[in-house]
């Protein structure tokens, strides 16, 4: 007999290793950025994209469904003695990862120039040097991170999950000028082992092989979905220092309206 969900209930899929999980949920992303940092959006009803700008105009989130191109880019115009750089992310690229870069990215407590080593997450839970160049693979091969270059000319970052040689399943590039510890929140959370949550899964996942996923369907209570996001909106707007209150008017002195 088939048991379905209660009305409060929602059958929530997840999904091990995370990269092979599918895109999930882009307000994952897009809401805590408008609503906790205080990014603004464009709105074009003739265009499915999603426009996202930093405060200062000086990041831009674009969010464009094109089958030939990345999904996602993220652009931060040039500074005082710092070029332009961007961050792009396919389809598939999970909301889980991409946002851990940009939560970076928006994070007032840690410099930009914050050294960091993104091969040293994924060193610690397992993933091998390659032979072919300076990457790292994933232990069971299907995610990869590769930095063109050389140590004194460094280039890119690309970081790619796939089935098989001929068989991507999305890729994230970094531009070479991008901070390292933008790239370090993005490996950090893409070794990290826990599983994330994916609903109705099945459309959107790259393979349902039991060999390479492990996928475990269990009922939630709606409710705890929808605080997940309330949640992460609240813990990343507290990261912002608070505000100055201006100090409460003085009162008056009562006037005297008596006629002299």
């Amino acid at each position: 007999m088939t048991v379905f969900p209660s009305p409060d209930t929602v059958e929530v899929d997840f999904i091990t290793p995370r990269h092979l999980a599918g895109g999930g949920d882009p307000a994952w992303i897009t809401v805590p950025l408008h609503r906790a940092c205080g990014w603004s959006y464009g709105h074009d009803p003739l265009m499915p994209r999603v426009l996202l700008s930093s405060p200062g105009q000086k990041a831009l989130l674009r969010l464009e469904p094109d089958p030939a191109e990345q999904w996602w880019i993220l652009h931060h115009a040039a500074e005082p003695n710092r070029p332009s750089r961007y961050a792009s992310f396919g389809a598939r690229t999970p909301v889980e990862l991409i946002a851990a870069a940009t939560d970076a990215l928006t994070d007032p407590a840690t410099p930009t120039d914050a050294p960091c080593d993104p091969y040293e997450p994924l060193r610690q839970n397992g993933w091998s040097p390659t032979l072919a160049d300076n990457g790292l693979a994933s232990p069971d091969g299907t995610a990869y991170l590769q930095r063109l270059g050389s140590a004194q000319e460094p280039g890119a970052w690309f970081v790619t999950a796939t089935l098989a040689p001929n068989r991507p399943v999305w890729q994230a590039r970094f531009g070479e000028h991008t901070p390292t510890r933008l790239v370090t929140a993005f490996t950090t959370a893409l070794a990290d082992p826990k599983p994330v949550a994916r609903i109705d899964s099945l459309r959107n996942l790259p393979t349902r092989n039991p060999q390479i996923i492990t996928r475990r369907t269990t009922e939630v209570h709606a409710g705890l979905l929808a605080g997940a996001l309330e949640e992460r909106v609240r813990s990343l707007a507290a990261r912002l220092p608070a505000r100055p209150t201006s100090p409460a008017p003085s009162p008056s002195p009562p006037r005297n309206n008596r006629s002299r």
